[in-house]
């Protein structure tokens, strides 16, 4: 499995009254059918919502700006930055969200009962970010998690951004077996469907063992970190047609991923911080 590599910044969104009002009426619309003792079929309203967002075009140049934003070289067509910034005026923008983990600044900012804790009541931490994970054992959990969350995604629609980054999707894998697949694949589908109707396309972000369940899940395309490197680029093209963006922080990486995917999926080969130009640590290559 890819290590993730990256920072993640910016702080908590805030929640407009008229976007909250879109979104209930978004969901009511997509709940209606021709039985009013009939439940709505929520994989149903996720897809007709996703007919309406903008998909990321294949192929096209890219880079990966979630350290801090820049100018975007030449050729990019593709740009994902942090919620935190501003979209790059005139290019296909991906907002970055951390959403299945607590960045360390804003632990204290999480209520205590949506930290996961073990057995003896210990917050399970990843401990290659200092980040405490969510819990999202129970729909009841999920509901409440996505709530905040979802205030993210509304500030990320409202800045202009076409499509939102929803990370550490796998958190389930570093979880002590506490969470499940499933726990991360029917939280995520519940961020989809809110950010389907802010009109915002949803990538899945590694994670290439759930890549099937991408239609379940209402996943649009695929961010790949390290995919040349583990040779799991094809997995993702396979389950997304192509529509994927690959990052790799090696130059072996980025050999093996364009030498299989060059001509078909979005790479770029960034430092492991994503840092900004001008700083010793920047790298950017589309190129090995």
């Amino acid at each position: 499995m890819p290590a993730k590599g990256v920072p993640r910044v910016g702080g908590p969104g805030t929640t407009v009254g008229a976007v909250v009002l879109a979104v209930a009426m978004a969901v009511g619309l997509a709940g209606c059918g021709s039985s009013g003792s009939s439940k709505p079929d929520p994989a149903h309203a996720s897809r007709t919502a996703s007919a309406q967002v903008r998909l990321p075009p294949r192929h096209a140049g890219f880079d990966y700006q979630i350290g801090g934003a820049y100018p975007p070289p030449k050729g990019v067509r593709i740009v994902s930055r942090d919620r935190s910034s501003s979209p790059a005026p005139g290019l296909y923008n991906i907002c970055y969200v951390n959403a299945f983990q607590a960045q360390p600044e804003e632990h204290a900012a999480w209520p205590a009962d949506l930290l996961l804790r073990d057995a003896d009541g210990k917050v399970v931490i990843d401990e290659d970010w200092d980040e405490p994970l969510l819990d999202i054992r129970t729909p009841a959990r999920r509901e409440r998690v996505a709530k905040r969350v979802d205030r993210w995604i509304d500030q990320c629609a409202t800045k202009g951004f076409d499509a939102v980054e929803p990370d550490n999707y796998d958190s389930y894998t570093r979880s002590q077996d506490l969470l499940t697949a499933d726990d991360a694949t029917a939280f995520i589908a519940l961020l989809s469907r809110h950010a389907h109707a802010r009109h915002l396309a949803v990538g899945q972000k590694n994670t290439p063992e759930l890549a099937g369940v991408r239609k379940k899940a209402g996943l649009d395309f695929a961010v790949a970190e390290e995919c040349g490197e583990y040779d799991e680029c094809g997995t993702y093209a396979r389950a997304f047609d192509d529509r994927v963006v690959v990052i790799e922080y090696s130059d072996k990486g980025l050999r093996k991923a364009v030498a299989g995917f060059g001509d078909r999926l979005s790479i770029v080969r960034r430092d492991r911080m994503v840092s900004t130009p001008g700083s010793a640590e920047y790298v950017r290559k589309v190129r090995p």
